[in-house]
């Protein structure tokens, strides 16, 4: 039993440096064929990069429902989303002391995070997402983008860069392994929580949800030591609203989603209050160093919950 164990950790983390370095490469690729087709750097900012992101998540999800486990997609989303802002954020904060916002976060950002929230808290109450639900949520994500992307301007052709062969094939590549190591990120997880009797959900809260985020983490982190910490709180509120409308929405054209009573009653109420507190703290346009370690504490409360009831459902 051991022995398997450890075969199904290792392949779970395996899986997972998989999906994440793949899920880089297909985003490097689409942003420099989208640069090469004329498509402006911001618009491949706030729509390939971001979804991105959140590829690692919506491929672990749609398999998720796929293998008939699909109480993983909220937990995946919530989880992610609280780890987003309460441990990458508050990390980015502590490491530069102070992040000073270039813009005004509360003109679009802020309202459509706090929005996107409370969609998703009324909508999953009822331990259900409903296909006409998950289509408003599409609709939620275009006009997100409608709105970012008005008055942008194309670059002229001779600012253009030029796509190769190999971009193609890396988008094409990249895809695959996308897939294959979602597929095998669900599998260890159905398979750790089969031997330890731990629910699958609180895996995805956990494992799942710290290892797809990754990406954020480098790049908030990377951003902050260059000295553009905003970009870590741009990176964490796109890639947060990407989460809720994609992610929870996508899958659900793949099946019905089964929704656990202690995401609804816990940690969805959590993200909720995580999000309120950015909005708060974004207020001023600065997040303190303090107000880091307030986030840090919340996300290490959030874990401890997490850990606490894997504990009391293996016995």
């Amino acid at each position: 039993m051991d022995l398997d164990l450890l075969l199904q950790a290792g392949i779970f983390i395996v899986s997972i440096i998989a999906l994440l370095w793949a899920s880089d490469r297909f985003v490097e690729a689409a942003e420099r064929i989208g640069l090469s087709l004329g498509i402006s750097p911001f618009i491949i900012g706030v729509t390939i990069v971001a979804f991105g992101t959140s590829l690692p998540e919506l491929a672990t999800s749609i398999v998720a429902v796929l293998d008939g486990t699909p109480e993983i997609v909220v937990g995946n989303v919530v989880g992610s989303n609280i780890t987003n802002i309460a441990l990458v954020l508050g990390l980015t904060a502590v490491v530069v002391k102070n992040i000073d916002l270039e813009y005004n976060l509360w003109h679009i950002d802020i309202p459509f995070l706090w929005g996107s929230a409370f969609l998703l808290y009324f909508a999953v109450s009822d331990g259900n997402l409903s296909l006409y639900e998950a289509f408003l949520f599409l609709g939620g994500i275009a006009i997100f983008l409608a709105y970012s992307l008005k008055d942008n301007e194309r670059p002229d052709k001779k600012d253009r860069p030029s796509a190769s062969w190999k971009d193609y094939l890396l988008l094409l590549v990249g895809g695959i392994i996308v897939s294959v190591s979602a597929a095998g990120v669900i599998d260890a997880i159905t398979n750790i929580s089969a031997m330890l009797n731990i629910a699958p959900e609180v895996i995805a809260l956990s494992a799942v949800a710290i290892g797809t985020s990754l990406p954020e983490v480098a790049v908030s982190l990377a951003a902050a030591r260059k000295g553009k910490a905003s970009i870590a709180v741009g990176n964490a509120l796109g890639s947060n609203i990407f989460n809720t409308f994609i992610v929870m929405a996508i899958p659900r054209f793949f099946g019905k989603l089964v929704i656990p009573q202690d995401i609804i009653t816990i940690y969805l109420p959590l993200m909720i209050v995580m999000t309120i507190l950015l909005g708060v703290m974004s207020n001023n346009r600065k997040i303190t160093r303090w107000e880091g370690l307030v986030l840090l504490l919340f996300y290490l409360w959030y874990f401890g919950v997490i850990v606490e009831n894997a504990g009391t459902a293996g016995l």
